[in-house]
């Protein structure tokens, strides 16, 4: 998979025992469909364990925002009419790209788009990027907005194959005690697939 320049490089290192295999992992907390905690950004923020799980499951909706070049503004979003609470998640050109190769030229979130969606505000916004921010910008609105309101950023979500519309997410972090972040395994479900029985 493509890594963030940067990211510490993704090891599998396989031991065998006499009667078993086992397999010692090294990669950071920021490696492929992963979501950035407030403690990211933030040397006090919230670590990635003391997010609600809530969050990180419920309805979501996808944009497909595939007609945007370089980068998403607060006029491209307007068009969609986001309403507080929702969970969103970004569809653009990334997702067409190569996976294996990362692109300097990816589309990230304007500062001032982040701003608006952080001021509806959204409950969580995901985007297929491996940041949302642009690569060596000053401008760091798209992490802090959200992050300073304990909103959480899922980054490098996999969306080629997923239409725009109404979805069931599921995506929930490692139990990691006191860090900035954690891969996670993102799934969309058709809407509320979830039936209680009594």
């Amino acid at each position: 998979m493509a890594l963030y320049p940067g990211n510490p490089e993704v090891i599998f290192e396989e031991q065998r025992g006499m009667t078993s295999v086992l397999t010692k992992l090294s990669f950071g907390t920021h490696t492929g469909t992963h979501v950035d905690a407030p403690k990211h950004v933030f040397e006090q923020g919230m670590p990635v364990e003391e997010m609600p799980l809530m969050s990180f499951i419920g309805t979501c909706r996808v944009l497909d925002m595939t007609q945007c070049e370089s980068m998403l503004s607060t006029e491209d979003l307007k068009q969609k009419n986001i309403t507080s609470g929702e969970r969103i998640f970004l569809k653009t050109k990334n997702s067409f790209s190569d996976q294996n190769i990362f692109s300097e030229t990816y589309v990230y979130l304007d500062g001032d788009a982040a701003d608006y969606l952080a001021g509806v505000p959204v409950a969580l916004l995901g985007i297929d990027a491996l940041s949302i921010k642009q690569r060596g910008s000053n401008d760091t609105r798209p992490h802090t907005a959200f992050l300073g309101k304990n909103i959480p950023i899922i980054e490098g979500v996999m969306l080629r194959d997923v239409p725009e519309g109404r979805y069931f997410f599921i995506g929930l972090p490692l139990r990691l005690r006191g860090v900035d972040g954690s891969p996670l395994r993102a799934i969309l479900l058709e809407e509320n697939p979830i039936q209680v029985t009594k």
